[in-house]
């Protein structure tokens, strides 16, 4: 296995997961929500959070077989999760408003 430290910002394992739990204003803190529930949205799609992703610019790709831990409903609107580039190969931002995780997901 490669040293972390050897690894390119632009590799796909390097990307940032977001699950649509993340941003369902029907979940709790503890059920995995990570944004303010003024923020969040009612049921979001691992599909239309990779279109809003690349339609802010962001190279992003979705995982549809992926399922976040603490998700108990194992239907498949519930799978997925999508990967999002916010860092180039040189180490420099992809977009300059989103420098890390939390401050993309709270935009």
């Amino acid at each position: 296995m490669a040293c972390a430290a050897a690894r390119s910002p632009a590799d796909q394992d390097r990307f940032i997961c977001i699950y649509p739990a993340y941003l369902n204003n029907k979940k709790t803190i503890a059920e995995g929500r990570r944004i303010p529930i003024s923020k969040a949205v009612e049921n979001p799609t691992a599909t239309e959070i990779q279109d809003v992703c690349t339609a802010v610019g962001l190279n992003a790709f979705l995982e549809k077989n992926k399922m976040y831990s603490r998700e108990w409903n194992r239907d498949a609107q519930y799978r997925g999760r999508v990967r999002v580039q916010l860092k180039q190969e040189d180490g420099s931002l992809c977009l300059v408003q989103f420098p890390s995780r939390k401050l993309f997901l709270n935009e």
